[in-house]
């Protein structure tokens, strides 16, 4: 995890009226020595805690909002849990969710190039997703 990405990430929270906290600075840090995960706002919340018990919940909600509006990270719902955080400079990807295990499979924009192709020839109307969320089950689960 890199001072300088969290630094540069606290620029742009300032160039746009925000403030540079050390709250906010254990918010970047966790988010990207997480980031091949899909933490929670409760686990960010906990991770940072560990070094900054004081840090309250609502600081690490309003944050997060914060960098979602900035475009610096985006929440996606997998299934019916709670919101999981990514850094938007990520490739974009879904996910299948199975409903049994809750095992998660990232799977690649790609992988919808059929469907956006039948969408736009057979409905004119063209997908840009974000993150998509499949629920279904797992090989192991089905």
């Amino acid at each position: 995890m890199s001072e300088d990405r969290v630094d540069e990430l606290l620029g742009v929270v300032r160039a746009n009226g925000g403030r540079a906290t050390s709250a906010r600075r254990a918010i970047l840090q966790m988010l990207l020595e997480h980031d091949d995960e899909h933490p929670t706002a409760e686990h960010i919340t906990a991770a940072v805690r560990r070094s900054q018990p004081e840090i309250a919940e609502s600081t690490v909600y309003r944050f997060l909002d914060e960098l979602d509006k900035l475009g610096i990270i985006n929440h996606v719902r997998l299934g019916h849990g709670p919101a999981v955080y990514h850094f938007t400079e990520h490739t974009a990807h879904h996910h299948l969710v199975c409903r049994s295990c809750g095992r998660v499979v990232e799977v690649p924009h790609e992988a919808f190039d059929v469907l956006r192709a039948t969408l736009l020839r057979d409905y004119e109307f063209v997908i840009e997703p974000q993150h998509l969320t499949f629920d279904g089950h797992c090989s192991a689960c089905s």
